[in-house]
């Protein structure tokens, strides 16, 4: 019997407290006014009860009500009308309310907005995702408006890959709701991409840092890009389709607010740029992805989430014909190329990421993430290529304008691949943060291994007039003194059997304070990064080695009438080398390939003032980053090859400007100014250019509506950027060859007409429920400039000269496009 009473005992101290707390539910959100400005301070408060709350400084605001009750939540501030809401929400329901006060009239939106003032503490860029998502470009999406950032180049407009202050692509951390994705391997040109991995339809928020980033961001050398999916709502719907392929994306809730999801499908097809180029082809470049975000409430203090990715890609490339004409007016030239062969490329990864959020209090939130990356990948190429090479009949008017007369350099170049790769990447973290007083801490600890399985074998054969022509690196000949009876070989060469493994532990802590110096605000950021990680390459011994990061940032906020922020961040970073970094000319995996180090110093400011009665604000920043045991590269279109040594030593500086404002009453636009140099000393022989040492970039941005049609709008994207050094032809030593590609400059346009919008008050409903409907076109290059990435190296027969002939991008090129949102 005393057990009994016991265990009924038992029962009522356990049970019924835990079914009381699951009969509340929690209500959040951001309050915000028209000109989508945050309102601190804002009165949150259940009707007829004592429930309430306030707004805080960011203008967010949490909410517990009784669960399975009709609850009248009103928002009130001075001289704004209030704002009512009523709803019934399940137990543990997690309810996301995002009104919107106007001085005249009632009315709730749905719009997400983040404060920018701890993004501008901590050196951070936000960009608006609407912005994105309109911006013209020819490979849409968050990549392409970086590339109108300062101190951010990118000259391919098919890839989305992009360099960062003298940096390379590789040196760039990128993550989606904390979780970091990566890129295939095997990528050697913008035309064989395809998709990002980012998806900008799915997104809520774009922060971007371009150095002198926190502790809590991982082991690269030059930026960080985090991006943030959103929470859905309520249901929606979204189509996008044009002549490049198309997008359909679906969100939504269920009744109780527990579950969320959003998920896309993306197809994109790139024929309509290649079938433009001056290579003429047989081109089936398909691209597809499908990817979904959930999450789940699984309690008001425990959320679950995951986050997966499918894509493939498959490039189909057959050649037939090539001309490309080059040289000056007096002295034209002209390259004819009569391709046979075909290559085909298949890209094939596998994204899968769980997350839980654990909050137990308001001071303390716990996460754990993991997450699996497996990525299959093909390059399968045999190509013939036979040229000629001459002067080139510039006679106007004659029959024969155009063609080449009088050949220079005839000859022929076999290009073999079957390079194949298979890696599995496997990631555990958690992390957390708690706040004591004012001083926020945040800490995480990460597992990662990483296991590459690769076969390179590909070889290039050049034929010069009849002649094979051997590696210059091998001993010469004294043909016709002496016979010749070396083996014929190929040019270049790799032929390499890859397995390696590598495991890795990170762990961070860094420490937060806002505070203040007098009337000015003061924000400060300390951290230390430590990084240990294991090589084990077949038959080679392991390597380990380890690195310690401190970081560090404080921003001043004086009080003075001008609107200014001045911050120095910086510290001491490390690249511990990935599996391509490992890997020399020849394939072969060097284990003891050190982390290349590099010292950031960043000294920014930001002045928001009025024109014109808009707001505007000028962000400047003036940056030097001082390099040393680096790990030499060459860069060939999008392809990275390195020495896999750490040999040289480099420095990098410049100055970043942008100018962003309502230069268009309305809406949002910016101009962008950067210089930049970087140079490299390899084994002391002195500085030389680095493969991205872009010196000027110019980029502009500007949206514009036409006033008597309102609904007609247009999106402007200007860049331009001094020739990036041009390469080298194969075994040429680039401290005696150093050339520049030609300038890159593109301006790219989208004219839209907004047949149904949202934002439009006064739009009437739609039968088909439809809520935005837009159709546009799209004109990519306007001016049809002749843009290049790399030179083909062609041999005159006569003076053994060898000619750099570019390789162009693309022309300008027609797109439609058009949008409906349900």
């Amino acid at each position: 019997m005393k057990l009994n009473i016991i265990s009924i005992w038992l029962l009522i101290f356990c049970v019924i407290p835990s079914f009381v707390i699951a009969q509340t539910a929690t209500v959040r959100g951001i309050v915000f006014d028209t000109n989508q400005q945050i309102i601190p301070g804002v009165s949150v408060q259940v009707l007829h009860s004592e429930l309430g709350t306030a707004t805080d400084k960011n203008g967010a605001y949490l909410l517990e009500i009784p669960a399975r009750q009709e609850v009248t939540i009103q928002f009130s501030y001075i001289g704004m009308q209030d704002v009512r809401a009523t709803m019934t929400l399940e137990p543990n329901a997690d309810y996301e309310f995002h009104p919107v006060l106007k001085v005249d009239a009632e009315q709730i939106g749905t719009i997400v907005l983040r404060g920018n003032q701890r993004q501008s503490a901590e050196g951070i860029m936000s960009l608006t995702p609407e912005t994105v998502r309109r911006i013209p470009g020819a490979n849409a999406g968050v990549e392409n408006l970086l590339k109108s950032l300062p101190g951010v180049s990118g000259n391919d407009e098919l890839s989305t890959q992009y360099s960062v202050r003298g940096g390379n692509y590789d040196e760039n951390l990128v993550y989606v709701n904390e979780i970091e994705v990566y890129r295939p391997f095997l990528i050697r040109s913008g035309q064989q991409e395809g998709l990002s991995f980012v998806n900008s339809d799915m997104t809520s928020q774009v922060d971007f840092s371009a150095g002198g980033f926190q502790a809590k961001y991982g082991d690269k050398l030059s930026s960080v890009l985090d991006i943030t999916y959103r929470k859905p709502v309520q249901f929606a719907a979204k189509a996008d389709v044009s002549l490049l392929g198309g997008q359909i994306t679906a969100e939504g809730i269920d009744k109780s607010g527990r579950w969320t999801g959003i998920i896309s499908a993306r197809y994109r097809d790139n024929s309509l740029f290649v079938n433009a180029k001056q290579t003429e082809t047989n081109y089936e470049p398909r691209f597809a992805d499908i990817q979904a975000y959930t999450t789940y409430k699984a309690s008001n203090k425990l959320e679950l989430a995951f986050l997966g990715n499918i894509s493939t890609n498959r490039y189909h490339y057959e050649p037939k014909t090539r001309q490309t004409n080059f040289g000056t007016l007096t002295d034209p030239k002209a390259l004819l190329i009569y391709y046979e062969g075909n290559e085909l490329d298949k890209y094939a990864t596998y994204f899968g990421a769980f997350k839980a959020t654990y909050v137990p209090n308001e001071n303390y939130t716990a996460k754990l993430i993991a997450s699996v990356y497996h990525t299959q990948e093909q390059e399968h190429f045999d190509i013939l290529g036979q040229y000629r090479m001459g002067e080139v009949n510039s006679n106007i008017g004659g029959e024969d304008m155009g063609e080449v007369e009088y050949s220079e350099g005839i000859g022929s170049q076999l290009t073999h691949a079957r390079n194949d790769l298979d890696a599995l990447i496997v990631n555990i973290e958690h992390k957390g943060n708690f706040s004591i007083k004012e001083n926020k801490w945040e800490y995480g600890v990460k597992y990662t291994h990483e296991d590459i399985r690769d076969r390179m074998n590909e070889f290039e054969v050049i034929d010069s007039a009849g002649f094979s022509i051997r590696p210059p690196i091998l001993p010469g000949n004294t043909q016709p003194y002496d016979p010749y009876e070396e083996p014929l070989v190929p040019y270049t060469s790799v032929h390499a059997r890859n397995n390696v493994q590598i495991d890795r532990i990170s762990a961070y802590l860094q420490w937060s304070r806002k505070t203040y110096l007098g009337n000015n605000e003061l924000w400060m950021n300390a951290g230390l990064r430590t990084h240990n990680w294991t090589v084990n390459a077949e038959e080679q011994n392991s390597h380990t080695q380890t690195v310690i990061s401190p970081r560090a940032q404080i921003a001043l906020k004086p009080d003075w009438e001008q609107d200014m922020l001045f911050r120095l961040s910086g510290g001491l970073y490390y690249q511990p080398p990935f599996y391509r970094e490992l890997r020399n000319i020849e394939g072969e995996v060097q284990p003891d390939v050190k982390a290349q180090k590099a010292i950031h110093i960043v000294i920014g400011n930001e002045y928001s003032f009025d024109i014109w009665d808009r707001p505007f604000t000028l962000h400047s920043e003036l940056y030097y980053k001082d390099l040393t045991d680096v790990n030499p590269y060459t860069l060939e279109n999008v392809r990275i090859r390195y020495a896999a040594d750490n040999i040289a030593k480099a420095y990098a500086y410049g100055v970043d400007l942008r100018l962003a404002g309502e230069f268009i009453p309305g809406t949002e636009s910016w101009v962008s100014f950067g210089y930049l140099k970087t140079e490299e000393n390899i084994e002391n022989r002195g500085f030389i250019a680095r493969p991205t040492d872009q010196r000027l970039k110019f980029a502009a941005l500007f949206q514009d509506y036409v006033k008597a049609i309102p609904n007609l709008k247009m999106y402007l994207n200007l860049v331009y950027n001094t020739g990036l050094p041009g390469g080298t032809p194969s075994y040429a030593d680039p401290y005696v060859y150093q050339t520049r590609l030609r300038d890159y400059t593109r301006a790219d346009i989208g004219i839209s007409y907004i047949l149904i919008d949202k934002n439009n008050p006064d739009s009437k409903p739609n039968s088909l429920g439809i809520k935005d409907w837009s159709i546009g076109i799209e004109i990519f290059n306007i001016f049809d400039t002749f843009n290049s990435i790399t030179n083909t190296y062609v041999r005159d027969v006569y003076t053994k000269t060898q000619y750099a002939i570019p390789n162009y991008l693309t022309p300008r090129i027609f797109n439609v496009r058009t949008t409906i949102e349900l």
